[in-house]
């Protein structure tokens, strides 16, 4: 029985992360994954949706070239080679993986894990062949799956979850998304982009309904120019599949019964974190029944086991899980790691246009009892947005009053996920909002939106 340092099953971003760090402080290390390297994240998730949805804004390019002063006949989508593309870029992400792992000697064991004892688990591959690996360290990182509601049953054909969006054989002329959040209004956006009629159903009283409300109205806004139809506050009760299109029905608003016909409804209702059949309860490791329970360096009730991602309560993101990881690896080495700070995730949404947040929304902040100020400056303002053809949205910061903490940010426009890190450096450092101020940015760039919603914040503001 081969023995090893530390083994990680699951090699998601957060798994695969924590072997490399684990790797890199001098661990003998093992990786378990039943699947692809790089987990859904690589293979279904963040990547191969960025590839999908960076061919839908192409498209949209060139549908108003003609704003730009360039004239482009006869555009048409390839959705055969859209797919591709995306799956393409999947491939190579999930080799990079690979070569990774051996770089780093990380020793990758193929098959479904599960935990036989604390220090051991058992390996079942493809040919349903077993063995069994020692280890002194096991971190669970096994991630989650598209959650399935009873009233809501995905066959995998009419009734799809995210891994079927993006390998559909043919583009649908009708889709019902039901679940506006990160999922739902970016799969909303693609489809619709391309042609698709999309029809959104919410349960909550506003799409994106984790985001401040004030980016809920800009993104409904535009998705209504767009021509994406959007019910809020509005429940699926019911999804008849028997015929040759999908029957939606639902109550709305006013619980009158309302009903939508299309060809294929996206279940886009969150995720289900994947703690079954890996032997939790064979060793005795906690759980909330949804789940794992642990400390703030990840480790369970049961000494020598771990675990990161989305298995354990808080933010189901890629990079909370390679933080997770990094941290977990570095605590067992004994290098003092700093617990992750929760309130300081960055949170981002790429339809077009894109959504990106950090810390408290005005109303959160309101709750906790701070005196705040509120600062907001639209990229209508911009100079470098109006250069781009991208004046949509807007960035608001919020400052405590008193001392001028910068409590959160909340961006919408174009390219904002790539403009949300310089608030969460911000916040760590525990930066003011007259540091901000007072810091050059570059102009002309989107950057320059934080500044200025700073500068607003306290009467400051130059271009408003």
């Amino acid at each position: 029985m081969e023995t090893f340092d530390i083994i990680v099953v699951g090699s998601g971003p957060g798994g695969y992360v924590a072997a490399i760090r684990a790797a890199q402080l001098g661990f003998k290390v093992a990786v378990v994954e039943r699947e692809s390297l790089g987990g859904i994240c690589l293979n279904w998730g963040c990547i191969p949706t960025k590839a999908l949805l960076k061919s839908a804004q192409v498209f949209d390019y060139i549908q108003h070239a003609e704003s730009y002063g360039i004239q482009v006949a006869d555009a048409k989508v390839d959705f055969d080679n859209i797919i591709k593309r995306s799956r393409n870029v999947a491939n190579g992400m999930s080799g990079g993986v690979k070569f990774l792992m051996k770089k780093n000697k990380i020793t990758v064991i193929n098959g479904h894990a599960r935990l036989v004892t604390a220090n051991k688990i058992e390996v079942v591959n493809d040919k349903q062949e077993r063995s069994e690996y020692r280890s002194s360290h096991i971190i669970l990182a096994t991630g989650a799956r598209s959650r399935q509601l009873p009233n809501l049953k995905q066959d995998g054909e009419k009734i799809i979850g995210y891994r079927e969006a993006m390998t559909l054989k043919q583009q649908p002329k009708t889709m019902v998304v039901v679940g506006a959040g990160a999922i739902g209004v970016e799969f909303a956006y693609f489809y619709n982009s391309i042609g698709t009629a999309v029809t959104i159903i919410e349960y909550a009283p506003r799409i994106v309904p984790a985001e401040d409300p004030d980016i809920s109205k800009e993104l409904g806004r535009n998705y209504k120019k767009a021509g994406i139809k959007v019910h809020t506050q509005s429940t699926v009760t019911e999804v008849d599949t028997s015929g040759e299109k999908c029957m939606v029905t639902f109550l709305d608003p006013k619980g009158k019964t309302q009903q939508i016909e299309c060809d294929v409804v996206l279940s886009a209702v969150g995720y289900t974190p994947n703690i079954e059949d890996i032997g939790l309860e064979a060793v005795g490791v906690k759980t909330d029944g949804r789940t794992v329970l642990v400390d703030e360096f990840y480790r369970t009730n049961v000494k020598g086991v771990y675990a990161i991602g989305d298995i354990i309560k808080g933010p189901a993101l890629a990079h909370v899980a390679s933080a997770e990881g990094i941290i977990c690896v570095e605590h067992i080495k004994g290098d003092n790691p700093e617990p992750l700070n929760y309130d300081n995730i960055p949170a981002c949404t790429y339809c077009q246009p894109e959504i990106a947040s950090v810390g408290f929304t005005e109303a959160k902040a309101k709750e906790a009892g701070y005196d705040i100020k509120v600062g907001k400056f639209p990229f209508s303002a911009s100079g470098k947005a109006s250069a781009a053809g991208h004046k949509q949205g807007f960035v608001k910061v919020i400052f405590d009053a008193k001392y001028g903490e910068f409590l959160g940010a909340h961006m919408i426009g174009a390219n904002v996920t790539e403009m949300i890190a310089e608030v969460v450096a911000a916040r760590k450092l525990e930066t003011t909002g007259h540091e901000i101020i007072k810091s050059v940015h570059p102009h002309p760039t989107m950057s320059e939106a934080v500044m200025e919603a700073a500068a607003a914040a306290y009467g400051e503001v130059i271009h408003l």
